[in-house]
């Protein structure tokens, strides 16, 4: 069986095999990325959409992720298991930043993940042996602020995003998610910075690329242009479903020899 997937062990891939990540949110979902080989699954936020059917991730509470990554870590034993900070978790105070991660990294995540310019809030979260993981580009808890999901480094061609990307670095982080930047943008950041850049919505030249689960499995209600289907399960989930259904109506299902 491959080794243990380390943060450390990530920030060395920089450069090398390209690092294939993955968001869960159960026990089934990370047990199924996990014995697929993937070398990291996130906790991540979209949690809001993907289990709540939220519109948006702002209004994910701590408790919430703490809950998602318990049944998780269940499911997780080779891939590095990062939690996501949600909004409001960290942007009041740097020891508020370092409680909430302490708090995943209880509940079983590996490493957090935060999104922005919050520097000083890595470095604590640093201090205290937790790895962290920085976000750029499109940050969706920012979605306000952007005006919706937006794609972003257009105007400045990236500089700020590099800038940030570069920051964060300087600050400690192992890894950087790169979202919804122009393909330009996302080798721009991957070429300014010696961690490993983790793109989606940023094109192929970043170092790795993190995908939602239910995204590429057909699962979700649509399929957005950074993603793609790479087995419709939910077609078949939806037609074994009608199955059971029919079955059931027609007194086929259970059967004698499914009784006791």
């Amino acid at each position: 069986m491959p080794s243990k997937v380390t943060a450390p062990s990530i920030r060395s891939m920089k450069g090398g095999a390209r690092i294939v990540c993955l968001t869960a949110y159960d026990f089934t979902g990370a047990r199924l990325a996990d014995e697929a080989g993937v070398d990291l699954v996130l906790v991540g936020d979209s949690l809001a959409s993907v289990v709540f059917g939220r519109e948006s991730t702002t209004g994910v509470t701590l408790e919430e992720v703490e809950h998602h990554v318990r049944a998780v870590r269940s499911g997780t034993h080779r891939a590095l298991l990062v939690g996501d900070l949600p909004m409001g978790s960290y942007g009041s105070s740097v020891g508020q930043a370092v409680d909430s991660a302490v708090r995943l990294v209880k509940a079983g995540a590996e490493a957090v993940k935060l999104e922005g310019p919050f520097y000083e809030e890595i470095a604590a979260i640093r201090k205290v042996g937790i790895p962290v993981m920085g976000h750029v580009g499109m940050t969706p808890q920012s979605e306000n602020l952007f005006g919706g999901f937006k794609v972003q480094g257009r105007e400045d061609e990236g500089s700020a995003t590099v800038e940030t990307a570069r920051q964060l670095e300087q600050a400690g982080v192992f890894a950087i998610v790169v979202e919804l930047v122009p393909r330009e943008v996302g080798g721009q950041v991957t070429r300014a910075v010696r961690v490993p850049t983790i793109g989606i919505g940023a094109g192929p030249d970043c170092d790795g690329e993190i995908q939602v689960l239910t995204d590429i499995l057909g699962l979700s209600p649509k399929v957005y242009r950074h993603s793609r289907v790479f087995s419709d399960c939910g077609q078949a989930v939806r037609a074994g479903i009608q199955e059971y259904a029919r079955a059931v109506r027609e007194r086929e299902f259970p059967s004698e020899s499914e009784s006791f």
